[in-house]
């Protein structure tokens, strides 16, 4: 279970919602007050109007729509983008304009998606070389095409 909560003024915004029964993620919606235009290459925060209370183990990962990318090149610059299950702030949605036209943001529409998702924390322990695996330090591309 997540708890939700709207901030003052968000009201009339949508609470995340699942579009269809095999959804993995949940739509996340606009709460700006004004239209807010994305030239090419411009960067702005979108408000959500909603904090969350995930569970600790959890994360919220915020994630690009799809029709957003392909139709009009927006994207989200630090995708996916992570709730803390300690953050009980507004979620918020870095849009970037990958495109050639000015997109306009207006309240309600749908901008993000959220998934949540169990996170193990790990502990670490320091070695002074690290046990082979024949991929070794080949990079990126290194195992083909």
């Amino acid at each position: 279970m997540v708890k939700i909560s709207r901030c003052n003024g968000c009201e009339d915004i949508p609470l995340p919602q699942y579009q269809t029964g095999g959804a993995a993620g949940l739509d996340l919606y606009a709460a700006v007050n004004e239209p807010v235009t994305l030239n090419p290459g411009d960067i702005k925060l979108i408000s959500t109007g909603i904090s969350l209370a995930i569970p600790p183990g959890y994360e919220g990962q915020v994630r690009p729509r799809s029709g957003l990318a392909l139709k009009f090149g927006i994207g989200i610059v630090n995708s996916p983008g992570t709730i803390d299950s300690d953050y009980r702030g507004v979620v918020g949605v870095i849009l970037v304009n990958f495109g050639k036209k000015p997109f306009v943001v207006s309240r309600c529409d749908r901008v993000a998606q959220l998934i949540v998702c169990r996170v193990e924390k790990v502990s670490l322990i320091e070695f002074d070389l690290l046990d082979s695996s024949g991929r070794e330090s080949g990079g990126f591309g290194s195992t083909g095409h």
